[in-house]
């Protein structure tokens, strides 16, 4: 119960122990909030295999479609330019790769499966940042600067002739050590 590798077995664990400290499978079920048949079926498998019985059987799922060829060509095709296979874009996204290694390997996956994939294999997919760097000239980008570093405002560098004058503590006045 207190070693479980999930909660799900400490769970399963903790029936197992109320059923033999002298609990009806049916309260059990009632203290755990599970169905009855639950309880039976957590205390048989705990009784053919022990404490393993009580962990989640392997799931089967669907086969993966990703073979290992194609994830090779997959890391391969991310570090090229798309430019020099021929096409008019400069950056993959996630469909353009998965119809580009469609196309190679016959394989097809929605984008939902190749972005899954990605992650498994420690890409990072985000939004391109676009910037207008490549329309402008460096002569013109040089004398905005200078015109922006010409028209900002510089720190005052003679003394200020304001004065901050305050006003001498009368006797009658109590100072603020004797005030308390």
């Amino acid at each position: 119960m207190k070693k479980g590798e999930t909660p799900r077995i400490r769970e399963r664990a903790t029936g197992i122990r109320l059923l033999h400290l002298g609990h009806k499978p049916r309260e059990v079920a009632r203290m755990l909030n599970v169905a009855n048949g639950t309880i039976s079926s957590w205390h048989k498998r705990w009784r053919e295999k022990g404490i393993e019985g009580l962990a989640d059987a392997q799931k089967s799922g669907r086969p993966l479609v990703a073979t290992p060829e194609y994830c090779e060509q997959l890391e391969k095709l991310i570090e090229q330019d798309p430019q020099k296979l021929g096409y008019g874009f400069t950056i993959w996204t996630v469909p353009r790769i998965g119809a580009h290694l469609a196309k190679e390997t016959g394989i097809s996956m929605c984008d939902e499966s190749l972005r899954s994939l990605l992650d498994r294999k420690g890409y990072v997919h985000r939004r391109p940042k676009h910037t207008l760097k490549d329309l402008q000239e460096p002569e013109g980008k040089e004398q905005a600067e200078e015109t922006i570093e010409m028209l900002k405002k510089k720190p005052k560098t003679e003394k200020s002739s304001y004065f901050l004058r305050t006003k001498q503590p009368s006797p009658s006045t109590p100072s603020c050590e004797n005030v308390g």
